[in-house]
């Protein structure tokens, strides 16, 4: 009996006996492209005709660009599953797979304490200010000359969380042990116990009330520059803003005028518009925390997507679908 192709695009870095598994119940193969042409071509050619599921990691972008309807118009007609490793899954259209008849799957959770970690820190580090201090002791200046302004402590602030996944509400228990007052608004109100008794508000209200307000959702056409010139002339003058989730829910230009007017004291941002480019007046200003997507930059989180991830592929050749399916696809899943 021949075993259906299973196409890992990308590189396992952790879960290497999880992936080898599969050998038993799958052919496990990589492509010969190096680029988006090469993988256009490559698939024209029929090299990976036969492909049941492909299993793709965030950095397998560069292979083959977006899982776009170009892309999907070439893909082996064999393709009917897509398991993508990481919660975001924006760079795979799952509209448009959906209705080429492939179910797309991501993990969902597996990421949602490490991410909230990072979370916490910047809200911690921008509520304080401590970036314009670091800066200022690597340069043998110590707390920097003049000092900078005082900090402001995080107890009895008003956290305002835009997307109430996963992640926002890991971040809520976080938040809340800090002493934070934590709001939230989301595409559904969820129930009390989902919400661990946050109070849902509205869009605007929670612009206009919170003290503090993180970014949380995922990244569509719906949320791409959902915050922007409108919306931070609604906040409260001081307010900072936190972004873990994807860099195009902000408009950066309309950010970075908000930080040099004032209207925003601090923000803090783990990931941008046109990563790994970042926009030079984030770079300028001294109030502005910056990681380099690190959300999930542990060994135990890394680990914990590709078993995910690896797990989806395993549902599929044993069970013939996937464990979780996103929203996009949910109608799809038996």
């Amino acid at each position: 009996m021949v075993k259906p192709k299973v196409l890992l695009l990308g590189v396992v870095e952790h879960a290497h006996d999880a992936w080898n598994s599969l050998a038993d119940l799958g052919e496990l193969i990589t492509p010969q492209a190096c680029n988006r042409a090469e993988f256009l071509d490559e698939c024209a050619a029929g090299t990976l005709d036969g492909v049941l599921v492909i299993c793709r990691t965030f950095a397998s972008v560069s292979i083959t660009g977006l899982f776009d309807e170009e892309l999907l118009k070439v893909l082996p007609d064999s393709v009917k599953f897509i398991c993508h490793n990481g919660a975001g899954y924006d760079q795979v259209d799952a509209h448009a797979c959906a209705d080429r008849g492939i179910q797309v799957s991501n993990v969902p959770t597996a990421v949602d304490d490490a991410t909230a970690d990072v979370n916490m820190f910047l809200i911690i580090g921008a509520l304080r200010g401590f970036n314009t201090s670091m800066l200022a002791l690597r340069e043998g200046k110590w707390r920097g000359h003049p000092p900078p302004p005082l900090g402001h402590d995080p107890e009895g602030k008003t956290l305002g969380i835009l997307g109430m996944g996963g992640i926002g509400r890991n971040l809520k228990k976080k938040a809340e042990a800090f002493g934070m007052n934590v709001i939230y608004h989301n595409r559904n109100r969820l129930s009390e116990e989902m919400s661990g008794g946050a109070p849902y508000v509205k869009f605007a209200e929670l612009l206009a009330t919170s003290d503090v307000i993180s970014l949380n959702l995922p990244l569509n056409k719906h949320t791409r520059h959902l915050i922007s010139t409108r919306e931070f002339e609604m906040m409260k003058k001081g307010v900072v803003i936190v972004n873990t989730a994807r860099g195009a829910i902000i408009d950066e230009d309309a950010l970075v005028r908000a930080l040099d007017s004032g209207h925003v004291l601090s923000c803090g941002l783990d990931v941008y518009e046109e990563e790994p480019k970042i926009h030079p007046g984030l770079i300028a200003n001294p109030h502005v925390m910056l990681v380099p997507h690190m959300g999930t930059w542990t060994v135990e989180t890394q680990t914990a997507m590709e078993e995910w991830n690896i797990g989806n592929v395993r549902a599929v050749l044993e069970k013939g679908k996937l464990n979780n399916v996103v929203p996009e696809c949910a109608h799809m899943a038996s």
